[in-house]
């Protein structure tokens, strides 16, 4: 752990106008409560909501259809 930049860091935060917090804020945390895409796809993926689906019997085929 490098304490030095930790120190570092806290003393420009400090330093900032209240406008630049703000800033600095938005861009930190803007996304936290927002989960990616990627993310939640894995979470569909692991949590086992859809699992039911590999039970369900394959209505369709390659042969169906006009091909595209």
């Amino acid at each position: 752990m490098n304490a030095n930049l930790v120190d570092s860091l806290i003393r420009v935060i400090l330093s900032l106008s209240p406008e630049e917090r703000m800033l600095l804020e938005a861009k930190l945390f803007h996304k936290v409560s927002e989960p990616k895409t990627s993310e939640l796809m894995e979470i569909a993926q692991n949590g086992g909501s859809f699992d039911f689906l590999y039970a369900e019997p394959d209505l369709y085929t390659l042969e169906d259809g006009e091909p595209v």
